[in-house]
């Protein structure tokens, strides 16, 4: 078993019931916890609503690829689109670290490239392992972000 993490983020329709599903279709059973959720400016210069974000851990044995599939899987029952580049999602699912690993294709890059950029990862990462985003490194990431509270306590 090897600890993986998303990025989880919303920033159309019902945020939190978008969050709630990526969560649940990411776990599959396996051990997990959620960060608080986090509001946050959106990236990109597309202008659009804010994001709710959060991170979630799962333990798991799946591969890299496997995860990718639960990704797409969890953006697919969203109804998420990809019509503007950096544009509002109703799900938008990373895989932005897995413990002891390091994979980069075409499919797919971990850690994420921009993992130590952004705030909107960082800050709820590092609730979730302190031990890898530190002090420096937040002080280093863009974008303010504001929590929102738990997901149970989000509508």
């Amino acid at each position: 078993m090897t600890r993986a993490y998303f990025s989880l983020g919303s920033n159309m329709g019902d945020r939190a019931r978008f969050l709630r599903l990526g969560v649940a279709m990411m776990v599959d059973a396996e051990e997990w916890r959620i960060s608080r959720v986090y509001q946050s400016e959106p990236v990109g210069g597309v202008v659009q609503d804010d994001f709710w974000n959060l991170v979630l851990e799962v333990s798991t044995d799946a591969t890299p690829l496997d995860l990718l599939a639960r990704v797409r899987a969890a953006e697919e029952a969203a109804s998420r689109t990809r019509e503007v580049h950096w544009g509002p999602r109703t799900l938008d699912v990373d895989i932005v670290w897995i413990d002891g690993v390091t994979w980069d294709d075409e499919e797919l890059a971990v850690p994420h490239p921009r993992l130590f950029e952004r705030n909107f990862v960082l800050v709820p990462l590092s609730e979730l392992r302190p031990d890898l985003v530190s002090e420096e490194r937040l002080a280093l990431g863009g974008g303010a972000v504001a929590v929102l509270g738990t997901l149970e306590s989000l509508h």
